[in-house]
Order: C-alpha cells, then sequence, then structure tokens
C-alpha cells in the first residue's frame, strides 16, 4: 500500500482506525450509486468523522438519506457516514482516480 495514501485513507474516529475503502465498497453496492469517495472530516467529539461523496448512475435519483439507511443494512452505526453529497462528477486526475484531496477542500 502506498504510505501517502494509506494514511490518508484511514480514519481515526473515537480512537477507531476506520477504512475509507471498507465504507467506499458498501456505497459501491447501493444500485443507484455510480461513484464514491469517503473521506474524513474534523469532529469536536470524536476527533473525525466520516463524509461521502457519491454520483449516480445516469437517470436515477436518490437522497443522502436513502443511501446512509442502505449503509445501516451493512455497516455498524459507528462506520455509517455521517454526511452523504451527491455531486454531478467526483474530481479526478487525467487517468481518472477521484482525487479525494479536491474533496477535503469543499
Amino acid at each position: 500500500m502506498n504510505c501517502r495514501r494509506g494514511k490518508k485513507d484511514i480514519i481515526i474516529k473515537g480512537g477507531e482506525n476506520i477504512s475509507s475503502r471498507t465504507i467506499e465498497e458498501v456505497l459501491y453496492q447501493h444500485p443507484r450509486v455510480s461513484e464514491a469517495a469517503v473521506i474524513g472530516i474534523k469532529d469536536s467529539v470524536y476527533g473525525e468523522d466520516i463524509k461521502a461523496f457519491v454520483t449516480l448512475k445516469p437517470g436515477e435519483t436518490a437522497t443522502g438519506e436513502e443511501i446512509m439507511e442502505f449503509c445501516t443494512k451493512t455497516l455498524k452505526r459507528f462506520r455509517v457516514p455521517r454526511e452523504i453529497v451527491i455531486m454531478d462528477a467526483l474530481p479526478k486526475n487525467l487517468v481518472g482516480k477521484i482525487l479525494k484531496k479536491e474533496l477535503r477542500k469543499l
């Protein structure tokens, strides 16, 4: 694993290490989600909390709440994103890799 990537892809919530990839894999299982990226955001209680960004498949509609509810069926409540932002497109580099650094700026 790339050390630069690995450190940023671990969210430390309440002292527990949570892999953003684990949560992204659940988001990708949602039938309307096309792409997903998960980042850690500052939280006064837990240190970090979970924020997800998703794009939907063409012609599909969904709310952040619907996707969050889907996550609760698979993930422990502690690992469910606090916020899910639905975007038209996720920022990517020239080879198509999602740029989480850009998402952190939002």
